[in-house]
């Protein structure tokens, strides 16, 4: 082939990601059009997700109804794309193949980023556990996510006392 593999990007049906991917390896192994499709990927990123004080690493899709390919357009590759089951068309004017720039391929791989998050907001009660201070009630003035930590306002003896805790050591409290 003398055309380079560029990255593109096609629509799927929401919730249909991971099987559409698969559709297409399956008939690229099938078809032995590994020259024309290189590469399927659906994005994801690592989440770390907090509920009731317990902290648990969650994979989630980064661009829901999106599959990322790397392939060389062809009618044969175009073709392929279209006519799997969940695949909408490729992103760009008029359903057209539009390759990704370098730019925005460096952002999608280039960087890994795990983002927290939490069941709480500045000016929520919350209850403290698994330190000390296990029990008392404060009010949340502020979470600083890149530190996993977060500023609370709690109430001892009479007094309203500022403390810095683990994000991992607060839970909401239901009203």
């Amino acid at each position: 082939m003398s055309e380079a593999a560029k990255w593109y990007v096609i629509h799927t049906y929401s919730g249909y990601e991971n099987k559409v991917a698969q559709n297409i390896e399956k008939v690229v192994e099938n078809r032995k059009l590994h020259d024309l499709i290189q590469e399927v990927r659906v994005p994801t990123e690592m989440v770390t997700e907090i509920t009731d004080g317990k902290t648990k690493e969650i994979e989630r899709k980064t661009y829901p109804g999106y599959v990322l390919l790397k392939m060389v357009v062809t009618d044969d590759s175009w073709y392929v794309v279209r006519n799997t089951r969940g695949c909408t068309g490729f992103v760009g004017p008029a359903s057209e193949p539009t390759p990704l720039s370098d730019e925005e391929v460096k952002q999608l791989f280039g960087i890994e980023v795990s983002s927290i998050e939490v069941n709480f907001k500045e000016g929520d009660h919350v209850r403290i556990s698994g330190t000390a201070m296990d029990g008392f009630v404060g009010v949340v003035q502020s979470i600083n996510l890149d530190d996993k930590t977060v500023d609370v306002l709690v109430s001892m003896f009479g007094r309203e006392t500022p403390t810095t805790l683990p994000i991992n050591q607060v839970v909401l409290v239901e009203d």
